[in-house]
C-alpha cells in the first residue's frame, strides 16, 4: 500500500488522471476492496472506480484529513450493508494534494459469524440430544421396577406387598392435586367456604392454633364502669380475624385490656366474636416488667427499627432479650396446652415470636408450623446488627414454612441464613435444610377479606360524604384527603403533612376548600421516641394550620385517637383520595381497605413506593414520600382526575384485591402445609421400608455366616 501511495502522489503531481485510474483499478482487484476514489483538495471527486457508491462524498473527509497525516478509518452503513471506509491523505512537502478513499467490503465477516453460529447451534443440539438419551436410558434402567409397581397400584392393579403403602400414599397425593385443580376451576374466587373446604379435605377439618401479640377483641372498663369492646388499630388483626372466623380454632394473644381478666373462663378463654361466636380467644397474661422488656424493649425498640429503613437506631439490651425469650416460651407452652393432637396446625404471627417456633417444635415435633413475618426482613449485613441474630434465625427455622410479603424479603432471609448459620440452602425450592429438617421460605402477600364486612355495612357514599363534611364543618363541595395510621415513625406522617403544605402553597385556590384528615391512633407511647413523634406531629399540624387558617377553616384535621372500623370506612368513602405514605412497610392494608371501601369506583389511592402493597396495586398513584414536590403534584392530580379515569383505575384495583384476598393468602399457606404433610407421610413410609429391608438383609447375612445348623 505504501508503494501505491507513492505512485499515486507522483501521478497526482503530474496531473495524470489516467495513471491514477489505473492504480485504483489495480487496487480494487482485491476481493475485499469494493471501490476506490481520488478526491481533490477542494472536495470534488477527480477519479472513481465503477463500484464507488454515490452516497459517499469527499467533503466529509477533507477537514479531518487536513489535520492528520495517517489514514482515517470508520464504519459506514450503506443500503447494501456495512462497509469500512479508509481515507488516505496525499501530501507533498506538507502540502495537501488530495485524499484517496478506499471502501472495504465486510460482508465476509457477517458470513463468517453466521457460519459460526450455525456450527455452535448444531453442536449444542447434538450434545443436548445425546444427554437426553443418556438420561432417559439411565432413568429407565434404574427406576423401571418402581415405575411399574406404582403404576400398577395407581391403576388399581396388584403391586408387590412391600410397595403397597407407598403407592397408596402417592395415589392419594396425585388424587389430591387433581381435585385441587378441578376445585380451583369450579369454585373460582377464594371465600370463607372455600377456605373451610381446604381444612376439611386436606387437613381433616383440624382447628387452627394462631399465635399473635394483639388480640382481636379488647375489653376495657370505661369511666362509667361499663365494659367496652374495642377493635385494635392493627393491620394484622384486620387480616387474620376473618380467617379465624372461617377456620375456627384458638387465637392465643396477650390480654391487654383493663377488663380482659373479667371476661374469660377458668382457662383464660372466651368465645368470639361476641355476637356470633366462631372461634376461641385464649389470653396470656404478662406482668408490666415482662411487657416492657418483651414488647416495648426487644420487639419495638430493637427488632422494629432493625427491620424498617426509617432512620432510627435499634436498641438492644440483655434484659429485654431475656424477657423476650421468657414470653416466647410462655406462648409456646400455651400452644402446646391448646393442641388436641400430636401434629396440630399452628400459625405463628410476626416479629414478636421469632423464638416460639423452635420451642413448639421441641414439644410437638410433628406439628405443622407456619410462621408469617409481617414486617420487612432486612439484608444480612443489617440483620447482623442484632446481637442475637443466630438465635432468631434458629427459632424461625423451627417452622415448617416461613412466610413473607415479598420475594425480596424471602431472599434477604435466605441470605441471612446462609451467612450466619450452618445450613444448606435449596435454591431451587427456596428451602433451608438444617439438622435433617427442611423449612420452606415462601412469599404470601397478605390482603383483606372480600367482600369486606365493614365496607358492606357502611352507609352509602352520598351519606358518608354528607355526614363527614358536616362533622368537620365543611361545605358540601369541599375536597377531602384522608390518611389512616397508627402514629409510627415508619408511616411517613410528617412527610405527608409537609406535602399538604406544599400543595396549598403551590395551589392557593385550594386554600379554604381542601382539607386533609389524619386519623392517627396513638401507639407505643411508653417508648420515648414515639412520645417525641406525637409532639412533633402536633406542632407541625398546628404550624401549617396557622399559616393557612381562615375563618371557620383549617387545612389539617389531626384526629389523634383510636377510631373503630365503621368510622374509618366512612372517611374512606367520603374522601377524594387516600394517601399511604409509608417510609418502609411490609404490606400496609390501609391501601387495600380504601380500595374495598370504594364500591362507587371513585376516589384515588396515593401509595408509597416503599410499601409492599405498591408491588400489587400498580394502578394507584405511586410516589416517593421523601419527594415532597412529586407527592404534591400527585395530590393535585388526584383532586383533578376525571371521573372516568378514576373509575378505570379503581375498577382494576378492586378486581385485584377481590381476587387476591385474605382467604387466598391463608388458603395457599394451608395447602402448602397439607402438601408438606403428605410428603412427610410418604417419606416416613419410604424410611420404614428401607429400615425393614436393611433389617432383613442383616438377618440373612447373619444366617449365611453361621452356616447350616
Amino acid at each position: 500500500m505504501h508503494g501505491a501511495r507513492r505512485n499515486l502522489t507522483a501521478a497526482w503531481q503530474a496531473k495524470d488522471l489516467g495513471q491514477i485510474r489505473e492504480i485504483l483499478s489495480e487496487l480494487t482487484r482485491d476481493d475485499r476492496l469494493l471501490a476506490a476514489a481520488a478526491c481533490g483538495a477542494s472536495g470534488e471527486i477527480a477519479v472513481e472506480t465503477e463500484e464507488f457508491p454515490a452516497q459517499l462524498a469527499c467533503a466529509a473527509q477533507l477537514p479531518r484529513a487536513q489535520t492528520q497525516s495517517g489514514p482515517i478509518r470508520e464504519m459506514v452503513t450503506l443500503p447494501t450493508g456495512r462497509v469500512h471506509l479508509t481515507a488516505l491523505p496525499l501530501r507533498h512537502d506538507d502540502q495537501m494534494l488530495g485524499v484517496i478513499l478506499l471502501i472495504h467490503d465486510l460482508s465476509f465477516l457477517d458470513r463468517r459469524e453466521g457460519a459460526s453460529q450455525r456450527f455452535l447451534f448444531i453442536a449444542f443440539a447434538l450434545l443436548s440430544i445425546a444427554a437426553s438419551l443418556l438420561t432417559l436410558l439411565l432413568t429407565r434402567g434404574l427406576w423401571r421396577r418402581w415405575t411399574n409397581t406404582l403404576r400398577a397400584q395407581l391403576q388399581g392393579g396388584e403391586p408387590e406387598a412391600d410397595f403397597a403403602p407407598v403407592a397408596a400414599d402417592v395415589r392419594a397425593l396425585v388424587g389430591q392435586l387433581v381435585r385441587e385443580r378441578e376445585r380451583g376451576q369450579q369454585e373460582g374466587r377464594w371465600s370463607p367456604q372455600r377456605l373451610r373446604g381446604v381444612l376439611t379435605e386436606h387437613l381433616q377439618g383440624e382447628r387452627v392454633l394462631l399465635v399473635a401479640n394483639r388480640e382481636p377483641y379488647i375489653h376495657n372498663r370505661t369511666a362509667s364502669g361499663s365494659v367496652q369492646i374495642l377493635h385494635p388499630a392493627s393491620g394484622l388483626v384486620t387480616a387474620l380475624e376473618p380467617v379465624m372466623r372461617a377456620c375456627s380454632g384458638v387465637w392465643i394473644a396477650h390480654g391487654s385490656g383493663s377488663a380482659d381478666r373479667e371476661t374469660v373462663d377458668a382457662k383464660n378463654r372466651l368465645q368470639v366474636p361476641p355476637n356470633d361466636p366462631a372461634y376461641w380467644l385464649r389470653r396470656v397474661w404478662l406482668s408490666e416488667a415482662e411487657e416492657q422488656g418483651y414488647y416495648y424493649g426487644f420487639a419495638n425498640e430493637g427488632l422494629w427499627p432493625l427491620c424498617h429503613l426509617a432512620h432510627n437506631r435499634p436498641e438492644f439490651r440483655d434484659s429485654d432479650f431475656a424477657a423476650y425469650r421468657e414470653v416466647n416460651q410462655r406462648f409456646a407452652d400455651a400452644v402446646c396446652d391448646e393442641a388436641e393432637c400430636e401434629d396440630p396446625i399452628v400459625l405463628v404471627q410476626d416479629y414478636h415470636f421469632a423464638l416460639a417456633p423452635a420451642m413448639i417444635r421441641r414439644r410437638l415435633p410433628r406439628a405443622t408450623l407456619i410462621t408469617f413475618w409481617h414486617i420487612p426482613w432486612p439484608n444480612a449485613e443489617r440483620f447482623g446488627i442484632c446481637p442475637w441474630h443466630r438465635e432468631i434465625l434458629s427459632g424461625l427455622l423451627g417452622s415448617s414454612i416461613v412466610g413473607f410479603h415479598t420475594q425480596a424479603h424471602c431472599n434477604n432471609f435466605l441470605e441471612a441464613v446462609d451467612r450466619f448459620l450452618e445450613a444448606r440452602l435449596d435454591r431451587e425450592n427456596d428451602a433451608v435444610i438444617r439438622q435433617a429438617k427442611a423449612t420452606l421460605v415462601r412469599p404470601y402477600p397478605i390482603s383483606i377479606a372480600w367482600p369486606n364486612p365493614w365496607a358492606t355495612q357502611a352507609p352509602s357514599i352520598a351519606e358518608c360524604r354528607a355526614s363527614v363534611r358536616a362533622e368537620l364543618g365543611l361545605a358540601p363541595d369541599a375536597l377531602l384527603g384522608v390518611g389512616v395510621d397508627r402514629i409510627d415513625y415508619t408511616k411517613g406522617i410528617e412527610e405527608r403533612l409537609l406535602a399538604v403544605e406544599a400543595l396549598l402553597e403551590a395551589h392557593p385556590e385550594l386554600v379554604g376548600r381542601f382539607v386533609f384528615v389524619q386519623l392517627g391512633a396513638p401507639s407505643r407511647t411508653v417508648i420515648p421516641r414515639y412520645r417525641t413523634l406525637n409532639d412533633r406531629l402536633l406542632e407541625l399540624a398546628e404550624r401549617i394550620n396557622q399559616r393557612f387558617r381562615r375563618p371557620q377553616y383549617q387545612p389539617i384535621v389531626f384526629a389523634r385517637a383510636h377510631h373503630e372500623p365503621p368510622t374509618v370506612f366512612r372517611y374512606y368513602r367520603a374522601a377524594e383520595f387516600c394517601y399511604v405514605s409509608s417510609l418502609h412497610d411490609g404490606m400496609n392494608l390501609v391501601a387495600k381497605e380504601f380500595v374495598a371501601a370504594r364500591d362507587d369506583e371513585q376516589g384515588v389511592l396515593l401509595l408509597s413506593q416503599f410499601a409492599g402493597a405498591a408491588q400489587e396495586l400498580t394502578n394507584a398513584l405511586i410516589v416517593n414520600p421523601y419527594d415532597i414536590r412529586q407527592t404534591c403534584a400527585a395530590m393535585h392530580n388526584a383532586l383533578l382526575m376525571p371521573s372516568d379515569l378514576q373509575r378505570e383505575r379503581m375498577r382494576s384495583l378492586r378486581a385485584l384485591v377481590a381476587e387476591f384476598n385474605v382467604y387466598r393468602w391463608a388458603g395457599r399457606m394451608l395447602l402448602d402445609a397439607a402438601r408438606l404433610r403428605e410428603r412427610e407421610r410418604l417419606n416416613q413410609r419410604l424410611r420404614q421400608r428401607e429400615t425393614s429391608e436393611a433389617s432383613e438383609s442383616s438377618r440373612d447375612a447373619l444366617l449365611w455366616a453361621q452356616g447350616p445348623l
